[in-house]
């Protein structure tokens, strides 16, 4: 969330200038219930300051000052009732406002406005037309969705042989990058959490149509993030323990309730999916630096594996929810001749950390600052295998594996079932 002063102080320019992220908000909700708490909360004084008055006064108050307490007693009751009910209402407003963008954040109102600002890697020119991922593994009998239909519904996709082993392998692959390479710590949390976990980076209250919901309260992690981000969650953290770097490899479970007839073909959006998540807590004034080298490190994966990429600016309207700026890295896919989203690499500041309770100390006898929480995918493992295979196909239908992965594949190439596997030397 953001402070309280800050949405008081600045509601009025955010809606003005950016109406794409803050109209319908309920920021302008929240400007109103807070008018009206505050003008309760003056009233309510003014009646308590009154009462005070009159019970300080010695000896046996006139019926005039008795009939006036009476009134006092059930008026302030009644005041009290309201600041309460309107205090409630606030706060529901209040988690409903997304976080405050950065000054470098472009603005727009969707994607056509987010910037490009760099790219890695030639789009492979190809001597034959380049399949998509969704015929190319269902040839290779790696893919198979209509058996993952028929087990799930929609959005459920089997991996079966060397498209497991793929995925397998590219999990290994990622997490050994991120915790010899770039230092995270290899966490293995729950997948199912409850509210207040969610709560505290940002899914709920707002988002709760895209979750699965358990029993007994737990729902299905939407990606490790939140565990991840939650695991210091209520603490006060010593800084010298900062930064702090996470990583999981987890299933991820989304219901996608807002992407009906979007990517309905192959991998790209489904219901269930491997993803591997880093995330890091900072001191304030290192997160602006430390988004630049998380986002680097889920850069790196795609370079090693040589696979061409661009890095955006995601734009004010497309911002997500919890992010103050948030590069998005585009895989390029030569079967669908066009840039996808791979990963998302976001700043969050205080946001989450205001609403999950996550605060650090600089020196004993200080008051507690609220860290700086941060997080990327490095990488979606379904998007990557489906970049491996529809960047490194040949022209007979097989693939070539990257050399990054042969020690984890165990190959170097993917052939057509029953033409087996080559090793590599």
């Amino acid at each position: 969330m953001l402070p309280r002063e800050f949405l008081r102080e600045n509601a009025a320019r955010l809606l003005s200038e950016m109406p794409e992220r803050f109209a319908g908000s309920g920021l302008e909700r929240f400007v109103e219930l807070d008018t009206r708490r505050r003008a309760a909360v003056t009233r309510l004084e003014e009646k308590r300051r009154r009462r005070n008055e009159l019970t300080s006064v010695r000896g046996r108050p006139d019926p005039e000052a008795l009939a006036e307490m009476k009134a006092l007693k059930d008026e302030i009751r009644d005041l009290e009732a309201e600041v309460e009910r309107v205090e409630e209402e606030l706060a529901a407003a209040e988690q409903g406002v997304p976080n405050a963008p950065q000054e470098t954040v472009p603005r727009g109102s969707d994607e056509t406005a987010n910037r490009v600002e760099r790219t890695w890697g030639e789009p492979r020119r190809f001597d034959f037309e380049p399949a998509a991922h969704w015929d190319l593994g269902t040839a290779l009998g790696i893919l198979d969705f209509e058996r993952g239909a028929r087990l799930a519904g929609a959005r459920f996709t089997v991996l079966t042989g060397a498209g497991a082993r793929l995925s397998r392998a590219l999990a290994a692959f990622m997490l050994d990058l991120q915790t010899r390479a770039h230092g995270y710590e290899e966490v293995n949390p729950p997948l199912l959490v409850n509210a207040e976990t969610l709560f505290g980076t940002g899914q709920l209250p707002k988002f709760e149509q895209d979750l699965f919901r358990a029993r007994e309260g737990l729902y299905l992690v939407p990606t490790a993030e939140v565990p991840l981000t939650n695991l210091h969650r209520d603490e006060i953290l010593a800084a010298e323990s900062l930064p702090l770097r996470y990583t999981a490899c987890t299933p991820c479970f989304r219901a996608e309730a807002g992407a009906a007839g979007r990517d309905t073909r192959g991998m790209l959006r489904q219901h269930q999916f491997e993803k591997v998540e880093i995330v890091m807590l900072t001191a304030p004034e290192d997160s602006s630096a430390a988004l630049e080298t998380l986002t680097g490190h889920a850069e790196e994966v795609l370079r090693l594996l040589e696979i061409p990429y661009r890095v955006v600016s995601l734009c004010t309207g497309d911002l997500g929810f919890a992010s103050a700026k948030t590069y998005d890295i585009e895989v390029w896919l030569p079967g669908q001749n066009a840039y996808r989203e791979i990963s998302s690499c976001s700043n969050c500041e205080s946001f989450q950390a205001r609403r999950a309770g996550i605060r650090f100390r600089r020196a004993a006898g200080e008051k507690p600052e609220f860290v700086h929480t941060l997080n990327g995918s490095a990488l979606a493992i379904g998007r990557t295998l489906v970049a491996v295979l529809e960047n490194c196909q040949r022209a007979d239908g097989s693939v070539e594996i990257p050399r990054a992965l042969h020690s984890y594949f165990g190959a170097t190439e993917i052939r057509p079932v029953g033409s087996g596997l080559h090793l590599p030397h």
